[in-house]
């Protein structure tokens, strides 16, 4: 039984391989239409749950700047891949002062605290990084990719219960995998991956790519326990290296640094939009 099992895993596996925007294999078992369909609900439980503790930002400024920011490198990410036209990118401003974190689900729902901007000081460029490097893990699909690997785990755990007959925790559903996948650390490639979309997308929108350097010197010397950020997001110690010599081939895409038109992003103030 054991064997059938596995071997029916394997051949899945063989199956569910796809290709990212890089030309990188990735392990598919949910497709990306099921984790933008499933993001959307993990998207409403996670900013309640965040909003029981903490306030959504409204202030005018905040809400302008972050805004801006956003929609020019979402007026990049359409001009590249078309699809994510139809996405309902929105942006929720968690004002939580200690926390410094930002990400984005399959689908173009996104979250920046503001902990991270005021505690970093970033610039205008320094959150045009962030975020495009965030929007970048949506557009690469790295949330059905992690949420792929929870489901495999999932199965993983549900093969050792039914052949040992032990009552292990099993996990059900891909709207539970796609709140595992926030929580997930991103793989080294998929880290490379969103550096290599994320700058170029915040180049392409007008922003300096010099930030992209001096953000992730600001994360690494974040305190003694690092932000939260890099929790699901490691940072190895050549990175900088790499952003730089990105940065250095790709500005000629926009050597004057001329801003993107700023789509329309819409900023979550209240639950009752999630």
């Amino acid at each position: 039984m054991r064997t059938v099992i596995l071997a029916g895993i394997s051949l899945l596996l063989i199956s569910a391989c796809a290709t990212s925007p890089t030309g990188r294999s990735q392990l598919m078992l949910i497709s990306p239409e099921m984790a933008i369909t499933e993001s959307k609900q993990a998207y409403v439980s996670t900013v309640t749950d965040i909003t029981n503790e903490f306030q959504l930002m409204t202030d005018e400024a905040w809400v302008d700047r972050i805004s801006t920011i956003t929609g020019r490198l979402v007026t990049e990410a359409i001009r590249k891949y078309p699809d994510s036209q139809e996405w309902d990118w929105s942006v929720a401003i968690i004002d939580d002062p200690d926390t410094l974190n930002a990400w984005c689900m399959a689908g173009g729902r996104m979250a920046i605290y503001t902990g991270i901007v005021t505690q970093l000081n970033l610039t205008d460029d320094e959150i045009a990084q962030i975020m495009g490097h965030e929007i970048s893990h949506a557009l690469a699909n790295h949330t059905a990719e992690k949420m792929s690997r929870a489901v495999l785990v999932n199965t993983g755990l549900a093969i050792t219960s039914q052949v040992t007959d032990q009552n292990g925790y099993v996990l059900s559903g891909s709207a539970i995998a796609a709140q595992l996948a926030l929580q997930l650390p991103n793989s080294r490639d998929a880290e490379r991956e969103a550096d290599e979309i994320g700058i170029e997308l915040a180049i392409r929108a007008g922003y300096r790519p010099e930030a992209a350097v001096s953000l992730w010197r600001k994360m690494s010397q974040a305190g003694s326990g690092g932000p939260e950020f890099l929790s699901t997001h490691p940072s190895p110690g050549n990175r900088m290296d790499t952003l730089q010599d990105l940065g250095n081939t790709l500005k000629s895409l926009n050597p004057t640094q001329t801003k993107s038109a700023v789509h329309p992003v819409r900023i979550v103030t209240d639950t009752q939009q999630l």
